[in-house]
Protein backbone atom coordinates (compact mmCIF):
# COMPACT_ATOMS: atom_id res chain seq x y z
CA UNK A 1 0.00 0.00 0.00
CA UNK A 2 1.14 3.50 -0.86
CA UNK A 3 2.19 5.64 2.50
CA UNK A 4 0.32 8.84 1.45
CA UNK A 5 2.69 10.90 4.81
CA UNK A 6 6.05 9.66 5.36
CA UNK A 7 6.98 9.33 9.14
CA UNK A 8 10.15 7.62 8.94
CA UNK A 9 13.20 9.09 7.14
CA UNK A 10 16.79 7.16 6.70
CA UNK A 11 19.43 9.82 6.87
CA UNK A 12 23.36 9.63 6.14
CA UNK A 13 24.77 6.63 8.35
CA UNK A 14 27.28 7.76 11.05
CA UNK A 15 29.71 5.28 10.62
CA UNK A 16 28.58 1.97 11.54
CA UNK A 17 24.93 3.47 12.78
CA UNK A 18 21.96 4.33 11.40
CA UNK A 19 20.04 7.55 11.56
CA UNK A 20 16.70 7.31 11.69
CA UNK A 21 13.84 10.52 12.10
CA UNK A 22 10.77 10.27 12.97
CA UNK A 23 8.12 12.36 14.18
CA UNK A 24 6.84 10.33 17.10
CA UNK A 25 8.37 12.51 20.07
CA UNK A 26 4.73 13.30 21.61
CA UNK A 27 3.93 16.85 22.53
CA UNK A 28 7.07 18.47 22.66
CA UNK A 29 7.78 22.68 22.90
CA UNK A 30 11.07 24.95 22.49
CA UNK A 31 9.71 27.63 25.00
CA UNK A 32 9.94 25.54 28.51
CA UNK A 33 11.15 28.57 30.10
CA UNK A 34 8.29 30.52 29.73
CA UNK A 35 6.87 28.61 33.26
CA UNK A 36 9.59 31.31 34.19
CA UNK A 37 7.03 33.89 33.03
CA UNK A 38 4.14 32.67 34.37
CA UNK A 39 5.84 32.55 38.04
CA UNK A 40 6.90 36.53 37.43
CA UNK A 41 3.21 36.70 36.49
CA UNK A 42 1.87 35.47 39.35
CA UNK A 43 4.52 37.65 41.49
CA UNK A 44 3.22 40.79 39.92
CA UNK A 45 0.04 39.79 39.18
CA UNK A 46 0.19 41.09 35.80
CA UNK A 47 -2.08 39.57 33.15
CA UNK A 48 -5.21 39.22 35.30
CA UNK A 49 -5.11 43.08 35.70
CA UNK A 50 -4.23 43.82 31.91
CA UNK A 51 -7.54 41.48 31.20
CA UNK A 52 -9.68 43.76 33.60
CA UNK A 53 -8.79 46.60 31.07
CA UNK A 54 -10.82 45.34 28.83
CA UNK A 55 -14.60 45.10 28.41
CA UNK A 56 -16.39 41.49 27.11
CA UNK A 57 -20.09 42.15 25.96
CA UNK A 58 -20.37 38.96 24.70
CA UNK A 59 -22.69 35.95 26.29
CA UNK A 60 -21.57 34.02 28.51
CA UNK A 61 -22.42 31.08 27.84
CA UNK A 62 -21.49 31.46 24.28
CA UNK A 63 -17.63 31.90 25.26
CA UNK A 64 -15.04 29.48 24.39
CA UNK A 65 -11.67 32.21 24.99
CA UNK A 66 -12.32 34.31 28.07
CA UNK A 67 -10.43 37.82 27.50
CA UNK A 68 -8.22 36.79 30.16
CA UNK A 69 -7.34 33.91 28.09
CA UNK A 70 -6.49 35.78 24.57
CA UNK A 71 -4.50 38.73 26.33
CA UNK A 72 -2.27 36.20 28.28
CA UNK A 73 -1.69 34.18 24.89
CA UNK A 74 -0.71 37.03 23.12
CA UNK A 75 1.35 38.91 25.40
CA UNK A 76 3.14 35.69 26.16
CA UNK A 77 3.55 34.89 22.44
CA UNK A 78 5.27 38.22 21.66
CA UNK A 79 7.99 37.54 25.01
CA UNK A 80 8.42 34.21 23.26
CA UNK A 81 8.78 36.00 19.81
CA UNK A 82 5.62 35.04 18.10
CA UNK A 83 4.68 38.34 16.73
CA UNK A 84 1.75 37.86 14.35
CA UNK A 85 -1.57 37.25 14.91
CA UNK A 86 -1.19 34.11 11.88
CA UNK A 87 1.19 32.48 14.24
CA UNK A 88 -1.59 31.82 16.60
CA UNK A 89 -3.15 29.23 14.07
CA UNK A 90 -0.48 26.70 14.84
CA UNK A 91 0.08 27.67 18.60
CA UNK A 92 -3.62 27.12 19.32
CA UNK A 93 -3.02 23.39 19.25
CA UNK A 94 0.40 24.30 22.08
CA UNK A 95 -0.70 22.62 25.62
CA UNK A 96 2.11 24.64 27.33
CA UNK A 97 0.51 27.94 26.11
CA UNK A 98 -2.76 26.93 26.71
CA UNK A 99 -0.64 26.39 30.59
CA UNK A 100 0.62 29.70 30.15
CA UNK A 101 -2.36 31.19 29.06
CA UNK A 102 -5.27 29.99 31.62
CA UNK A 103 -6.89 26.99 29.62
CA UNK A 104 -8.69 24.69 32.32
CA UNK A 105 -7.96 21.90 30.05
CA UNK A 106 -4.48 22.13 28.48
CA UNK A 107 -4.15 19.88 25.28
CA UNK A 108 -7.37 19.24 24.71
CA UNK A 109 -9.50 22.70 24.05
CA UNK A 110 -7.89 24.48 21.74
CA UNK A 111 -6.00 28.47 22.42
CA UNK A 112 -7.84 31.31 20.11
CA UNK A 113 -7.09 31.21 16.53
CA UNK A 114 -6.21 34.62 14.25
CA UNK A 115 -9.44 35.50 13.67
CA UNK A 116 -10.85 35.71 17.17
CA UNK A 117 -7.64 37.66 18.36
CA UNK A 118 -8.12 39.56 15.49
CA UNK A 119 -11.62 40.91 16.41
CA UNK A 120 -9.80 41.10 19.99
CA UNK A 121 -7.71 44.13 18.39
CA UNK A 122 -10.19 45.64 16.54
CA UNK A 123 -12.78 46.29 18.69
CA UNK A 124 -13.93 49.76 18.76
CA UNK A 125 -14.90 51.98 21.75
CA UNK A 126 -18.02 51.10 21.33
CA UNK A 127 -19.74 47.34 20.74
CA UNK A 128 -20.51 46.24 17.69
CA UNK A 129 -22.29 43.13 16.45
CA UNK A 130 -19.02 41.37 15.90
CA UNK A 131 -16.85 42.84 17.88
CA UNK A 132 -18.10 42.90 21.10
CA UNK A 133 -14.72 43.42 23.09
CA UNK A 134 -13.30 47.27 23.60
CA UNK A 135 -10.10 48.15 25.67
CA UNK A 136 -10.35 51.49 28.27
CA UNK A 137 -6.59 53.10 27.47
CA UNK A 138 -6.76 55.07 31.02
CA UNK A 139 -7.14 51.40 32.77
CA UNK A 140 -3.96 50.35 30.52
CA UNK A 141 -2.34 53.30 31.39
CA UNK A 142 -3.06 53.82 35.16
CA UNK A 143 -1.86 49.51 35.37
CA UNK A 144 1.56 50.70 34.18
CA UNK A 145 2.04 53.36 36.86
CA UNK A 146 0.37 50.70 39.10
CA UNK A 147 2.67 47.89 38.37
CA UNK A 148 5.85 51.18 38.97
CA UNK A 149 4.66 52.20 42.65
CA UNK A 150 4.29 48.16 43.50
CA UNK A 151 8.13 47.53 42.87
CA UNK A 152 9.05 49.94 45.72
CA UNK A 153 8.99 48.85 48.58
CA UNK A 154 9.38 52.47 50.43
CA UNK A 155 8.92 55.86 48.77
CA UNK A 156 12.18 56.75 46.29
CA UNK A 157 13.78 60.29 47.62
CA UNK A 158 14.10 61.53 43.51
CA UNK A 159 12.96 59.80 40.34
CA UNK A 160 14.11 60.64 36.79
CA UNK A 161 11.66 60.96 33.83
CA UNK A 162 13.13 59.85 30.38
CA UNK A 163 10.94 61.20 27.69
CA UNK A 164 11.68 59.86 23.83
CA UNK A 165 10.47 58.99 20.32
CA UNK A 166 10.58 56.35 17.76
CA UNK A 167 9.61 55.90 14.51
CA UNK A 168 7.60 52.57 13.41
CA UNK A 169 7.34 52.46 9.70
CA UNK A 170 3.89 51.94 7.80
CA UNK A 171 3.48 49.62 4.97
CA UNK A 172 -0.11 50.05 4.39
CA UNK A 173 -2.62 52.67 4.32
CA UNK A 174 -3.33 52.37 8.16
CA UNK A 175 -5.16 55.18 9.51
CA UNK A 176 -2.97 58.45 9.96
CA UNK A 177 -0.23 57.56 8.42
CA UNK A 178 1.90 60.13 7.47
CA UNK A 179 5.36 60.64 5.74
CA UNK A 180 8.11 62.07 7.72
CA UNK A 181 10.89 64.00 5.96
CA UNK A 182 13.75 63.03 9.07
CA UNK A 183 12.76 59.12 9.24
CA UNK A 184 12.36 58.89 5.15
CA UNK A 185 9.11 56.67 5.51
CA UNK A 186 5.28 56.58 6.04
CA UNK A 187 5.13 55.62 9.77
CA UNK A 188 3.90 56.44 13.17
CA UNK A 189 5.79 58.64 16.03
CA UNK A 190 5.05 56.64 19.22
CA UNK A 191 6.11 58.87 22.82
CA UNK A 192 7.41 56.76 25.80
CA UNK A 193 8.24 57.53 28.51
CA UNK A 194 10.37 55.80 31.51
CA UNK A 195 11.88 55.69 34.73
CA UNK A 196 14.82 54.24 34.76
CA UNK A 197 13.78 50.85 32.97
CA UNK A 198 10.06 50.97 34.43
CA UNK A 199 7.67 51.53 31.25
CA UNK A 200 5.24 54.34 32.57
CA UNK A 201 3.92 55.18 29.07
CA UNK A 202 3.40 53.59 25.69
CA UNK A 203 1.42 56.29 23.47
CA UNK A 204 0.81 55.86 20.05
CA UNK A 205 0.97 59.23 17.95
CA UNK A 206 0.95 60.13 14.36
CA UNK A 207 4.47 61.45 12.59
CA UNK A 208 2.69 64.54 11.39
CA UNK A 209 2.91 66.69 14.62
CA UNK A 210 5.94 67.98 17.13
CA UNK A 211 8.28 65.39 18.65
CA UNK A 212 6.81 66.70 22.03
CA UNK A 213 3.38 66.86 21.32
CA UNK A 214 1.49 65.74 24.04
CA UNK A 215 4.19 65.31 26.14
CA UNK A 216 3.33 67.71 28.34
CA UNK A 217 -0.04 65.74 28.96
CA UNK A 218 1.04 62.73 29.45
CA UNK A 219 3.97 64.21 32.18
CA UNK A 220 1.11 66.06 33.86
CA UNK A 221 -0.39 62.55 34.43
CA UNK A 222 2.34 60.62 35.36
CA UNK A 223 3.92 63.55 37.88
CA UNK A 224 0.38 63.82 39.77
CA UNK A 225 -0.02 59.85 39.85
CA UNK A 226 3.76 59.84 41.56
CA UNK A 227 2.66 62.83 44.01
CA UNK A 228 -0.71 61.20 44.80
CA UNK A 229 1.85 58.20 45.86
CA UNK A 230 4.81 59.53 47.11
CA UNK A 231 4.08 63.50 47.89
CA UNK A 232 7.86 64.49 48.83
CA UNK A 233 9.18 62.69 45.80
CA UNK A 234 11.80 64.85 43.60
CA UNK A 235 10.77 64.42 39.74
CA UNK A 236 13.32 65.55 37.33
CA UNK A 237 12.67 65.60 33.45
CA UNK A 238 15.18 63.80 31.13
CA UNK A 239 15.02 64.22 27.39
CA UNK A 240 16.84 65.37 23.71
CA UNK A 241 16.47 68.77 22.25
CA UNK A 242 13.09 67.55 20.60
CA UNK A 243 11.08 68.22 24.02
CA UNK A 244 13.00 71.67 24.55
CA UNK A 245 9.87 73.58 24.43
CA UNK A 246 8.65 76.45 26.58
CA UNK A 247 5.03 74.83 26.84
CA UNK A 248 7.17 71.99 28.79
CA UNK A 249 9.29 73.63 30.57
CA UNK A 250 7.24 76.24 32.12
CA UNK A 251 4.95 73.88 33.05
CA UNK A 252 7.85 71.90 35.03
CA UNK A 253 9.05 75.55 36.28
CA UNK A 254 5.31 76.14 37.64
CA UNK A 255 5.21 72.94 39.24
CA UNK A 256 8.20 72.24 40.79
CA UNK A 257 9.49 69.36 38.29
CA UNK A 258 13.33 69.95 37.10
CA UNK A 259 14.34 69.24 33.92
CA UNK A 260 17.97 68.52 31.62
CA UNK A 261 16.67 69.12 28.59
CA UNK A 262 18.90 69.05 25.00
CA UNK A 263 19.03 72.40 23.14
CA UNK A 264 20.10 72.42 20.07
CA UNK A 265 22.87 74.16 18.29
CA UNK A 266 22.78 77.68 16.43
CA UNK A 267 25.14 80.03 15.35
CA UNK A 268 24.50 82.28 18.23
CA UNK A 269 25.16 79.52 20.61
CA UNK A 270 28.85 78.48 18.80
CA UNK A 271 30.20 82.31 19.36
CA UNK A 272 29.44 82.18 22.81
CA UNK A 273 31.21 79.20 23.63
CA UNK A 274 34.24 79.95 21.26
CA UNK A 275 36.88 80.20 23.99
CA UNK A 276 35.67 76.53 24.87
CA UNK A 277 36.04 75.55 21.12
CA UNK A 278 39.64 76.74 20.86
CA UNK A 279 41.00 75.34 24.42
CA UNK A 280 39.70 71.90 23.12
CA UNK A 281 40.84 72.31 19.93
CA UNK A 282 44.25 72.84 21.70
CA UNK A 283 43.86 70.16 23.80
CA UNK A 284 43.12 67.41 21.10
CA UNK A 285 46.37 68.91 18.80
CA UNK A 286 48.84 68.13 22.36
CA UNK A 287 47.47 64.77 22.85
CA UNK A 288 45.80 63.56 19.79
CA UNK A 289 42.51 62.32 21.41
CA UNK A 290 39.11 63.55 21.71
CA UNK A 291 39.46 66.54 23.75
CA UNK A 292 36.41 68.63 25.85
CA UNK A 293 35.82 71.16 27.68
CA UNK A 294 32.64 72.54 29.77
CA UNK A 295 30.70 75.85 30.42
CA UNK A 296 27.58 77.50 31.42
CA UNK A 297 25.80 80.92 31.19
CA UNK A 298 22.20 82.27 31.73
CA UNK A 299 20.64 82.15 27.98
CA UNK A 300 17.26 84.09 26.53
CA UNK A 301 15.89 83.63 22.89
CA UNK A 302 15.89 86.80 20.90
CA UNK A 303 12.76 86.06 19.24
CA UNK A 304 11.01 85.61 23.11
CA UNK A 305 9.86 82.48 22.45
CA UNK A 306 11.24 81.64 26.22
CA UNK A 307 9.50 83.07 28.99
CA UNK A 308 12.66 83.59 31.41
CA UNK A 309 16.37 83.09 31.04
CA UNK A 310 17.05 79.85 31.36
CA UNK A 311 20.65 78.20 32.47
CA UNK A 312 22.61 76.42 30.13
CA UNK A 313 25.36 73.44 29.87
CA UNK A 314 27.64 73.62 27.07
CA UNK A 315 30.15 71.03 26.12
CA UNK A 316 32.76 72.07 23.47
CA UNK A 317 34.32 68.85 21.87
CA UNK A 318 37.10 68.52 19.63
CA UNK A 319 37.18 65.06 17.49
CA UNK A 320 39.58 63.72 14.81
CA UNK A 321 38.79 66.48 11.93
CA UNK A 322 36.05 67.89 13.39
CA UNK A 323 34.28 70.18 16.49
CA UNK A 324 31.25 68.68 18.05
CA UNK A 325 29.56 71.27 20.27
CA UNK A 326 26.75 70.30 22.32
CA UNK A 327 24.11 71.91 25.03
CA UNK A 328 22.02 70.80 27.72
CA UNK A 329 19.35 73.54 29.45
CA UNK A 330 18.28 72.77 33.04
CA UNK A 331 16.47 74.27 35.82
CA UNK A 332 19.36 72.46 37.76
CA UNK A 333 21.50 74.84 39.59
CA UNK A 334 25.31 74.78 39.83
CA UNK A 335 25.85 74.84 43.33
CA UNK A 336 24.28 71.02 42.87
CA UNK A 337 25.39 69.96 39.54
CA UNK A 338 28.33 71.44 38.42
CA UNK A 339 28.67 72.08 34.80
CA UNK A 340 30.39 68.80 33.57
CA UNK A 341 28.75 66.30 35.71
CA UNK A 342 25.02 67.54 35.02
CA UNK A 343 26.20 66.86 31.53
CA UNK A 344 28.08 63.45 31.91
CA UNK A 345 26.86 62.46 34.67
CA UNK A 346 23.07 63.06 34.39
CA UNK A 347 22.08 63.99 30.66
CA UNK A 348 24.32 61.79 28.90
CA UNK A 349 22.62 58.64 30.79
CA UNK A 350 19.64 59.57 29.09
CA UNK A 351 21.21 57.01 26.29
CA UNK A 352 19.99 54.08 27.93
CA UNK A 353 16.33 55.05 27.54
CA UNK A 354 17.43 54.12 23.83
CA UNK A 355 18.19 50.61 24.79
CA UNK A 356 14.74 50.24 26.53
CA UNK A 357 13.05 51.22 23.21
CA UNK A 358 15.27 48.85 21.24
CA UNK A 359 13.72 46.24 23.69
CA UNK A 360 10.19 47.67 22.65
CA UNK A 361 10.98 46.87 19.04
CA UNK A 362 12.28 43.31 19.95
CA UNK A 363 9.35 42.62 20.71
CA UNK A 364 7.43 43.65 18.07
CA UNK A 365 5.68 47.18 19.06
CA UNK A 366 6.50 48.17 15.57
CA UNK A 367 3.60 45.57 14.07
CA UNK A 368 1.07 48.25 13.70
CA UNK A 369 -0.22 46.78 10.84
CA UNK A 370 -4.07 47.19 12.08
CA UNK A 371 -6.77 49.51 9.71
CA UNK A 372 -7.32 51.52 12.53
CA UNK A 373 -5.15 53.88 15.07
CA UNK A 374 -7.08 52.52 17.92
CA UNK A 375 -6.20 48.96 17.01
CA UNK A 376 -2.34 49.68 16.31
CA UNK A 377 -2.20 51.59 19.75
CA UNK A 378 -3.76 48.02 21.60
CA UNK A 379 -1.00 46.45 19.62
CA UNK A 380 1.76 48.83 20.99
CA UNK A 381 -0.09 48.05 24.40
CA UNK A 382 0.40 44.26 24.54
CA UNK A 383 4.53 44.89 23.69
CA UNK A 384 4.58 46.95 26.39
CA UNK A 385 2.99 44.61 28.54
CA UNK A 386 5.36 41.89 27.75
CA UNK A 387 8.22 44.04 28.54
CA UNK A 388 6.62 44.78 31.85
CA UNK A 389 6.93 40.64 32.59
CA UNK A 390 10.07 40.33 30.76
CA UNK A 391 11.22 42.96 32.81
CA UNK A 392 9.60 41.80 35.59
CA UNK A 393 11.81 38.70 35.25
CA UNK A 394 14.61 40.71 34.88
CA UNK A 395 13.86 42.35 38.07
CA UNK A 396 13.18 39.82 40.59
CA UNK A 397 13.92 36.30 38.91
CA UNK A 398 17.36 37.49 37.35
CA UNK A 399 18.93 39.15 40.32
CA UNK A 400 22.20 37.99 40.99
CA UNK A 401 22.53 35.52 38.10
CA UNK A 402 25.15 36.34 34.43
CA UNK A 403 21.79 37.42 32.59
CA UNK A 404 20.51 40.22 34.98
CA UNK A 405 21.46 42.91 32.69
CA UNK A 406 20.34 41.11 29.40
CA UNK A 407 17.89 42.49 27.41
CA UNK A 408 14.81 41.18 26.37
CA UNK A 409 16.01 39.30 23.24
CA UNK A 410 18.67 37.33 25.06
CA UNK A 411 16.61 36.05 27.81
CA UNK A 412 14.57 34.83 25.15
CA UNK A 413 16.64 32.96 23.87
CA UNK A 414 19.18 31.86 26.75
CA UNK A 415 16.67 31.38 29.46
CA UNK A 416 13.07 30.88 27.79
CA UNK A 417 14.01 28.71 24.72
CA UNK A 418 13.95 25.66 26.22
CA UNK A 419 13.31 22.61 24.46
CA UNK A 420 11.17 20.16 26.45
CA UNK A 421 8.46 17.26 26.10
CA UNK A 422 5.06 17.57 27.84
CA UNK A 423 2.93 14.75 29.59
CA UNK A 424 -0.55 15.96 31.06
CA UNK A 425 -2.28 13.59 33.25
CA UNK A 426 -4.94 14.14 35.59
CA UNK A 427 -2.99 15.71 38.38
CA UNK A 428 0.01 17.05 37.10
CA UNK A 429 1.72 19.01 33.87
CA UNK A 430 5.00 17.75 33.25
CA UNK A 431 7.89 19.36 31.90
CA UNK A 432 11.16 17.11 31.50
CA UNK A 433 13.50 19.67 29.90
CA UNK A 434 16.25 18.93 27.66
CA UNK A 435 18.99 17.34 29.98
CA UNK A 436 21.52 19.31 27.54
CA UNK A 437 20.25 22.80 28.61
CA UNK A 438 24.01 24.94 29.36
CA UNK A 439 22.19 27.03 32.31
CA UNK A 440 20.37 24.75 34.79
CA UNK A 441 22.00 26.58 37.11
CA UNK A 442 20.63 30.13 36.58
CA UNK A 443 17.05 28.87 35.86
CA UNK A 444 17.01 27.19 39.54
CA UNK A 445 18.30 30.07 40.77
CA UNK A 446 15.21 32.34 39.20
CA UNK A 447 12.89 29.80 40.46
CA UNK A 448 14.70 30.43 43.80
CA UNK A 449 14.15 34.30 43.48
CA UNK A 450 10.50 34.04 42.35
CA UNK A 451 9.34 30.87 44.35
CA UNK A 452 9.50 32.40 48.03
CA UNK A 453 7.10 35.01 47.53
CA UNK A 454 4.97 32.78 44.88
CA UNK A 455 4.24 30.45 47.94
CA UNK A 456 3.49 33.33 50.12
CA UNK A 457 1.34 34.47 47.70
CA UNK A 458 -1.15 31.19 47.54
Amino acid sequence: MTECIQSSFDLQAHFAREVVARFDGGSMTSDAGAVLLRETDRRLNLLPRLAACFEDHRHPWLISHTVQEMVAQRVYGLALGYEDLSDHDQLREDPLLAVLSGKTRPGEDPLAGKSTLNRLELGGETPSRYKKIHYHPEALDELLMQVFLEAYGEAPSEIVLDLDTTDLPLEGHQEGRFFHGYYDCYCYLPLYIFAGEHLLCARLRTADQDAAAGSQEEVERIVGRLRAAWPTVRVILRADSGFCREELMKWCEDHGVDYVVGFARNQRLRRMIEPQIAQAAQMHQQTGKPARAFTEFAYQTTTGSWSRSRRVVAKAEQLDGKENPRFVVTSLGAEEWAAQRLYEELYCERGEMENRIKEQLSLFAYRVSAETMRANQLRVYFAAMAYVLTHGLRRLGLKGTELERAQATTIRLRLLKIGAQIRITVRKVWLSMASSYPLQQVFGQVYRNLRPAVEAGG
